[in-house]
């Protein structure tokens, strides 16, 4: 399996929990989809981080995608020039859920478009010529391979990388500036170990879970005002991937969700958002399927 694959897989057990609500959620990314193809971000325009979102959770739901509307959207990007590797990884990803082919020229640009965003130290940034990679830029990379179908070069130094940025506490934190771990850190760690088939540090597992409230949510720090629906669905899902049961986070957590339900197919950020969108929404379907 791949990063891509299990999220989409955990992504169409959503299905479970909603129930005739599902329909609803196609309505809404459906609706989300502008003239030109694209999906819209939070200020109406076309996104293609916002696009991959709302492209993936349609086929995680076995919805009938309009893949012939929107895949034009996507090949516009083709020429790559104006991507960075969080674009870069979108796109890729984007085409593969559409099943769409990428010719030997592009696969090979991309590889190459890629390596700019490897670290001195081995890892991968969401800037160029770093000297030390983070989390976010190194959990990109690895689905960006995999999705390509080729390996991680030097695969132990990415991996040296992602130790360097463990915490005593058993958190991650998302580069080496910052001292204390987050959520999105410590479960993309935890992810990445999973597909290189290492062992995580119970002292992580443990970290991920005590981010939960009570009442429901995860926090993305542990001095974050409130829960937000990002860091509830990574950290739920990493838990799963590591193995983890998820009894008895899973009532209040599903209450959680279901409070940032927009009753219109969408799903808001945290409980101050008043903003549903297609990212939300996918993480939203993202933890009640592994809930479910």
């Amino acid at each position: 399996m791949t990063i891509r694959r299990d999220m989409v897989k955990a992504v169409s057990r959503a299905e479970n929990v909603l129930g005739s609500s599902v329909g609803l959620v196609v309505e809404y990314l459906l609706s989300q989809i502008n003239p030109d193809g694209g999906f819209s971000a939070r200020d109406g325009r076309s996104d293609l981080y916002y696009s991959l979102f709302g492209a993936e959770a349609l086929v995680g739901l076995n919805a009938d995608v309009p893949v012939e509307r929107i895949v034009g959207f996507f090949y516009q990007f083709t020429g790559l020039e104006s991507l960075d590797i969080v674009h870069l990884a979108s796109l890729v990803r984007c085409l593969a859920d559409l099943s769409q082919p990428l010719g030997s020229q592009l696969k090979k640009l991309l590889i190459r478009r890629l390596s700019r965003y490897r670290s001195a130290d081995g890892g991968y940034d969401t800037k160029i010529d770093s000297e030390t990679g983070t989390m976010y830029g190194c959990f990109l990379a690895v689905g960006l391979c995999q999705d390509l179908g080729v390996d991680v070069p030097a695969p132990d130094k990415l991996l040296g990388c992602i130790e360097s940025l463990h915490r005593p506490d058993g958190s991650y934190a998302n580069d080496k500036s910052i001292v204390p771990g987050s959520t999105p850190a410590a479960a993309a760690a935890v992810t990445i170990l999973h597909y290189f088939d290492r062992p995580v540090n119970g002292s992580t597992l443990d970290w991920l879970g005590g981010q939960f409230l009570p009442s429901g949510g995860c926090l993305a720090v542990p001095a974050a005002p409130m829960a937000d629906l990002l860091s509830t669905a990574v950290a739920v899902h990493g838990l799963a991937l590591a193995g983890v049961p998820l009894d008895n986070l899973k009532e209040p957590t599903l209450d959680f969700i279901d409070s940032l339900w927009n009753g219109r197919g969408g799903f808001y950020g945290n409980s101050a958002d008043a903003t549903a969108d297609c990212e939300y929404t996918y993480y939203g379907l993202l933890a009640l399927g592994r809930l479910g």
